[in-house]
């Protein structure tokens, strides 16, 4: 009887210890807001990546705070030093990417959490790597230990009087990798603007900073052509309501529908990306934030993208929260804004729904990124008035139908068939939720290009054994 109760008492002791490694893991992490008792090193940028050595897992912060002379730098160290092996985790860079060239694949290899353009051939001939992970979940891999970076290349503004810096631009999941990584290397910029929330952190956690100050990268969209003018008047006047929600990504679409707001009324913003045409409903008076139940009169963002004119917006500005991914992109904090209204596009959809967004074909094109974390977040609304939309123009520059019959062969599905409930093109809108296949296929029909609809019909037809339009 002793034995089984020795026993007993055995498991329920490993059972309480392994509930409390987390706790003992969140113990040991690095609190960005806690000043230590010590100095960052400050030195020349190349005796910074000097500590870089073969075999080092190393995390770069990404999009427009992308430390390009700390990434210079560390390209030179491992090709003149002969460092092998160094794996590079990172979202998408901005900028030069070195250390992507096929010469220098036996030094370096990058592991994308979302691939950019300067990645993408790299990562499609197998020279790079791609985690296709929700971007809500993309702190978890470093808080789990899935990543486990032993430097971290980070870009900050000036310290202030107290000691304290911004990551301005990017809270993502860079403040999960500040917690976790075993040094941090600081690029700080006078040019990295001050920005509030997740982005703070104090520069004694810095192990070596190195003074580069540079302009952001000025990421512009071109003018919205006229089809695309069309789908974000269509958005504006049928699907966004006065006192919504916004989330919207970046890009010629989310720039027309933003431009087709002027006349709405008391707007809010919690998206993922900020970018410039927020700034001008911002200051035009349309967004307000006041009818936002979480964060109220706050503009709530993760990472922020454009021009001089949004990094100028961003610096000191308590109206702007930059917050960490995990919070920011969490469907379940999503789907308590009011009118939750969540706006993204595609590179193509099927008949039935089915979206792909992150491939063409078998090609990786970029990643799973925030779209399913919003579409899902605004069709769980707690108030019931959420929407979840995709919209795209209904061809291709190549005059190829958006709407396909099937996916092309090796295309990624980032969002189901249940996922997406508008659909957008220049031609109209598609409601699909509660609609059965044959509903669907009509639906989308109706809104693709005219000169496609014919073989879109005669497809479904052949897909569906039955006319589309017969049991509507």
């Amino acid at each position: 009887m002793f034995r089984n109760l020795k026993l007993a008492f055995e498991k329920i002791r490993h059972v309480k210890s392994f509930q409390l490694c987390d706790r003992r893991y969140l113990q040991k992490l690095r609190e960005p807001f806690q000043p230590l008792k010590r100095c960052p090193k400050w030195v020349c940028v190349e005796d910074a990546v000097k500590l870089i050595n073969s075999e080092h897992l190393v995390y770069i912060q990404g999009g427009a705070g992308t430390p390009m002379e700390l990434v210079r730098a560390m390209t030179e160290h491992g090709v003149c030093n002969n460092l092998r092996g160094v794996r590079l985790v990172h979202m998408n860079l901005e900028g030069d990417t070195p250390f992507s060239n096929p010469e220098y694949e036996k030094h370096f290899r990058s592991i994308s959490l979302y691939v950019g353009a300067n990645l993408r051939e790299a990562v499609n001939e197998g020279r790079a790597d791609y985690i296709p992970v929700f971007l809500h979940e993309t702190p978890k891999l470093f808080f789990q230990k899935k990543i486990m970076p032993d430097i971290a290349l980070i870009h900050v503004s000036m310290p202030d009087a107290r000691g304290f810096c911004s990551l301005g631009v990017n809270a993502d999941c860079t403040r999960a990798v500040i917690c976790t990584a075993k040094v941090l290397i600081a690029q700080v910029n006078e040019h990295m603007p001050r920005s509030f929330g997740d982005t703070l952190i104090h520069s004694s956690h810095f192990d070596w900073a190195v003074r580069y100050d540079c302009p952001l990268p000025c990421i512009s969209c071109p003018p919205s052509n006229d089809v695309e003018q069309e789908i974000g008047k269509i958005i504006a006047q049928r699907l966004v309501a006065d006192g919504a929600t916004l989330q919207l990504g970046i890009g010629c679409i989310p720039n027309a529908v933003l431009c087709a707001l002027i006349n709405h009324k008391n707007l809010g913003v919690h998206s993922e990306i900020i970018s410039d045409v927020m700034v001008d409903l911002v200051q035009n008076g349309n967004i307000t934030n006041k009818c936002k139940t979480r964060h109220r009169g706050r503009l709530v963002g993760s990472f922020a993208i454009g021009t001089k004119k949004l990094y100028d917006f961003l610096h000191n500005n308590p109206v702007v929260e930059m917050l960490a991914v995990n919070y920011v992109n969490d469907p379940r904090i999503i789907s308590m804004q009011p009118k939750m209204t969540s706006i993204n596009s595609c590179i193509e959809m099927d008949l039935t729904g089915q979206v792909c967004s992150d491939s063409l074909g078998c090609k990786i094109y970029s990643g799973f990124g925030g779209q399913l974390d919003f579409l899902r977040g605004a069709a769980i609304s707690q108030d019931g008035f959420g929407k979840a939309i995709i919209a795209f123009p209904s061809v291709t520059s190549q005059g190829e139908s958006k709407i396909q019959p099937v996916l092309k062969l090796g295309a990624g599905v980032v969002a189901t068939k249940a996922h997406a409930h508008y659909i957008v093109t220049e031609h109209g809108v598609a409601d699909l939720f509660g609609k059965t296949l044959r509903q669907r296929a009509n639906a989308l029909i109706q809104i693709a290009h005219p000169d496609h609809r014919e073989c879109l019909e005669k497809a479904a037809f052949e897909r569906l054994k039955s006319n589309p339009t017969k049991y509507l």
